[in-house]
């Protein structure tokens, strides 16, 4: 993805309308100008994050962890947290 911002012609957006749309969509910004003054901004829009995490994806992702032992973990809360509170 480009860090920097080109700037474009109105004229040059019309004329090579494909060509832009596609670096757009490869990562590229414009900045847009008319009459030598800027007036819009083409950038990529920022891919949504999943909501959904498939079962599947968490074992993988929880199989590659340390291993807790339920019990001593459980004693080691009661034993450190306030059991009045």
């Amino acid at each position: 993805m480009s860090a920097v911002t080109q700037t474009i012609a109105q004229r040059e957006l019309r004329n090579n309308n494909a060509q832009v749309i596609d670096a757009v969509a490869a990562g590229e910004s414009f900045v847009v100008t008319r009459n030598g003054v800027p007036v819009a901004e083409l950038r990529p829009i920022a891919t949504p994050r999943r909501k959904f995490v498939a079962k599947a994806d968490l074992i993988s992702l929880g199989a590659g962890g340390p291993h807790v032992d339920l019990d001593a973990f459980r004693a080691d809360l009661d034993r450190i947290v306030d059991q009045n509170l």
